[in-house]
């Protein structure tokens, strides 16, 4: 299995509102980055989207590890949350509503796919992959200003 880096970030100018996200994908020393946005959205959508996308630009099972600074997608992955909303209707423990259940379930699939391991990384800390992405999330977004 070929071993992949993916580094991703979204950001969004209120919230909900106009909205960006940043990828970058690493593999044997190539390097390729993507990105979007989207005109109403929030920004734990723009999180989850630069990792679905990222995920998705993928051709064949790979060994994965994601680096996001959102704790959201980070901690709902390694805790087992979302697997838990899916199992209970996407409710949450407190019978609520789980949030974005489209994307967590296009994700789920995904991970279903690869090998992938989650890092977290502090946001706006200098980390120069997490900076870029959040620059190519930046840009996007302003597009939709």
């Amino acid at each position: 299995m070929k071993k992949v880096e993916i580094f991703t970030d979204g950001a969004c100018s209120g919230n909900p509102g106009p909205g960006g996200w940043g990828a970058i994908l690493r593999c044997n020393g190539s390097e390729k980055e993507l990105s979007g946005g989207e005109k109403d959205t929030t920004n734990n959508r723009m999180e989850l989207t630069a990792v679905i996308s990222a995920l998705k630009a993928l051709k064949y099972p790979c060994e994965v590890t994601v680096t996001t600074d959102s704790k959201y997608v980070y901690e709902s992955v390694t805790k087992g949350w979302v697997y838990s909303w899916q199992k209970n209707g996407w409710r949450k423990a407190d019978k609520k509503p789980a949030l974005n259940p489209d994307l967590w379930s296009e994700l789920l699939t995904l991970l279903d796919m690869h090998n992938v391991t989650f890092v977290w990384v502090k946001g706006h800390n200098e980390h120069p992959e997490n900076e870029r992405c959040d620059r190519l999330a930046v840009a996007e977004c302003e597009k939709y200003k």
